[in-house]
């Protein structure tokens, strides 16, 4: 989803002009504005300034911006409105004493300005100019920040309203006043959301004295003068349907209504999801299937070292081997220091350590196979989601 220049100037224009902001000037390609206190509030993160207003009573002195819809269309504008101004001021005529038609850089005929600090300084350059008088400039396009916190802004703002419908002149002189009917409205936006996205807008609204629902509800409404005022003259009826009661009434409706719709594309996308969960399970069921070491436990590794010294025949006694008439038997504690050079503990520590990093190896090949697959569910599995994104109550006659 995205926006063109032309359609984020006409919501913002649109945010604007609700919040009473004054437009200074305004072409297809940009706009000029002095904000209002509350859009001040909102879009400038000013809390310190505004408590200090309220606090003393000091008059607000709101920021104007230069919101830029179309950089490119806005900075050609800017080169042709300085050509234009260059072609129509009068060539300049050099004089005979070198000055060229200027004089301490004014035009000839001109006398130059003075300032205090020129008295003492000379000619001084021009400072930027800051304060309230200042006019800050930003670009705002589709996906820029000062949008986003306007999109922020009205969610906030228009999340729920109370809107009367204005009377007729003659009905503010009629003796007997008019009532209004009590009108509960909600936009509900509905995602329907595989791999692939569509989104619906449905604004209904219900009748909090007969119950009745209308769909389309904003076209009722466009056609009618609203204003947060109760209009003079007029009363407001009492409710027999509570809002707990309506907006389950609008749920119910709107749920009857999405079951009606074709679901194809849901049964497509869960093909879609079953095909790709088959391609990942192929290839991870066959990664973890490679032959692995596993972890030798301390007592086998105990009876494998038992066998080998159960396999190992005894030494012979040395008298014997040499034949040595003299000789004395060697004790056993001679001959179980001699086995106990033998280097069987090396040997094994290594597997050992081998195979336990295989297995770490592969319970971390196995989360992301988890991880894998849960994100494909994520994507490709079809859902329709509905939230209320706005409601409100509307007085109508």
């Amino acid at each position: 989803m995205t926006m063109s220049p032309h359609e984020v100037q006409a919501y913002v224009l649109t945010y604007l002009e609700a919040l009473d902001c004054q437009i200074m000037e305004r072409s297809p390609a940009h706009v000029t504005v002095k904000l209002s206190p509350e859009a001040d509030k909102a879009l400038t993160n000013r809390p310190y300034y505004w408590g200090f207003v309220e606090r003393t009573g000091a008059p607000a002195e709101t920021i104007s911006f230069t919101f830029i819809f179309d950089p490119d269309s806005y900075q050609q504008a800017i080169e042709a409105a300085e050509a234009k101004v260059v072609q129509a001021s009068p060539p300049v005529v050099p004089n005979p004493d070198g000055t060229n038609g200027v004089t301490n850089g004014t035009p000839q005929g001109e006398l130059p300005k003075e300032t205090i600090l020129g008295r003492y300084f000379g000619i001084t350059p021009s400072l930027p100019q800051l304060g309230p008088g200042r006019i800050l400039r930003e670009e705002v396009v589709y996906g820029s920040r000062r949008l986003q916190q306007i999109f922020g802004a009205a969610r906030e703002g228009g999340a729920f309203v109370n809107l009367f419908e204005q009377a007729a002149k003659r009905q503010l002189r009629a003796t007997a006043p008019a009532v209004y009917e009590p009108w509960l409205g909600v936009c509900f936006k509905v995602e329907f959301a595989c791999d692939l996205k569509r989104e619906e807008l449905h604004f209904l609204g219900i009748s909090l004295r007969s119950g009745e629902i209308i769909e389309k509800f904003g076209t009722k409404l466009n056609r009618r003068d609203l204003s947060p005022r109760l209009a003079e003259n007029m009363h407001v009826q009492t409710a027999k349907v509570s809002l707990l009661d309506a907006g389950a009434a609008l749920e119910s409706h709107l749920t009857n209504r999405l079951l009606e719709l074709d679901y194809s594309w849901a049964e497509k996308a869960q093909e879609r999801l079953d095909l790709e969960l088959d391609v990942l399970d192929t290839y991870y069921e066959a990664v973890l299937r490679e032959d692995t070491p596993e972890v030798e436990s301390p007592g086998n590794i105990t009876s494998d070292t038992e066998n080998v010294q159960s396999d190992r025949t005894p030494p012979a006694p040395l008298k014997k081997v040499l034949d040595i008439t003299n000789a004395k038997p060697i004790g056993a504690d001679v001959e179980l220091a001699a086995e106990a050079t033998v280097p069987i503990d090396s040997e094994t520590d290594a597997e050992e350590e081998k195979a336990k990093q295989a297995v770490i190896d592969r319970e971390a090949m196995k989360l992301q196979y988890e991880t894998r697959r849960t994100e494909m569910i994520w994507q490709y599995e079809p859902k329709v989601k509905v939230t209320a994104i706005s409601s409100g109550m509307f007085h109508l006659r």
